[in-house]
C-alpha cells in the first residue's frame, strides 16, 4: 500500500481497534491461471495479530482455488468520501485546489491455509459468534442451536486461517491541509451528506 508519511497509521491499539470496528475483510488470493479471486468474510484477528480466522461457504469455489501456504491480502476498508475543492479556505485565497477521496484501511498479508476438520471449523465459527455477542445483554452461542441443526450448517463451510506477515495501515482524512482547510471539509461533508463516519474521524485528528 502506498503511504504517505502524513497518512499512516502507526499506532498498533489504532489499527486493531480498526480493524476489530470493520469486522470484515475482502480477502483475496491469485488462481492457479493468475485470475485474482476476492470474497469478503467476517474476520477474527488473534490477540498476538499474528492470525485471521474466517470461513468461505462450501459452494464458494474460490477456497478450492487456494493451495496450502498461499500468498493472500486481506483488505479492510473504512469509511470513505469524495472531498469537494469547493469546501477547502484555500479556494476562496487563491483557486489551486482540486477533489480528492479520503478513506481509511488497513491491508494485512501473509500465508492461506484452508482448513476442512470438523472441530477446527466448529471453533472458529464459535470464536466469530462469541466476538460479536459479547457485547449484548443476552449473548446467543452456537450451543444454544439445536445440535443436529449445527452440525449439519457446520458440514456447508470452510475453514480459512491466514497468517499475517505484515500489516500496512492508513488514514487519509486531509492531513496535509491547512487546519481551515480541514474544518471546511468536514463541514461540508456534514452539510451535503457525506460520510459522517469520514467527517467524525477527521474531526478526531484536529
Amino acid at each position: 500500500m502506498y503511504i504517505p508519511r502524513f497518512n499512516a497509521m502507526d499506532d498498533p491499539d489504532d489499527i486493531r481497534a480498526f480493524v476489530e470496528s470493520i469486522g470484515s475483510a475482502e480477502i483475496v488470493t491469485v488462481g492457479p491461471g493468475g485470475t485474482p479471486l476476492a470474497t469478503l468474510l467476517p474476520i477474527v484477528w488473534s490477540a498476538d495479530g499474528g492470525t485471521l480466522i474466517a470461513h468461505f461457504a462450501r459452494a464458494n469455489p474460490h477456497w478450492r482455488e487456494i493451495r496450502h501456504d498461499a500468498p493472500f491480502l486481506a483488505i479492510v476498508a473504512g469509511p470513505q468520501a469524495y472531498i469537494s475543492p469547493a469546501w477547502y479556505a484555500a479556494k476562496a485565497e487563491h483557486g489551486r485546489v482540486v477533489p480528492t477521496w479520503n478513506y481509511s484501511a488497513v491491508h494485512l498479508t501473509g500465508t492461506a491455509r484452508v482448513h476442512d476438520e470438523a472441530e477446527w471449523v466448529r471453533e472458529a465459527v464459535t470464536s466469530l459468534t462469541d466476538l460479536h455477542e459479547q457485547p449484548r445483554a443476552q449473548p446467543w452461542a452456537v450451543t444454544d442451536a439445536p445440535a443436529p441443526y449445527v452440525d449439519k450448517n457446520l458440514k456447508a463451510i470452510v475453514g480459512l486461517e491466514l497468517t499475517v506477515h505484515r500489516v500496512e495501515a492508513k488514514a487519509k482524512l486531509s492531513q496535509n491541509r491547512s487546519e481551515a482547510d480541514r474544518a471546511g471539509v468536514v463541514r461540508g461533508l456534514r452539510a451535503e451528506g457525506g460520510d459522517p463516519d469520514v467527517a467524525a474521524d477527521m474531526d478526531r485528528l484536529r
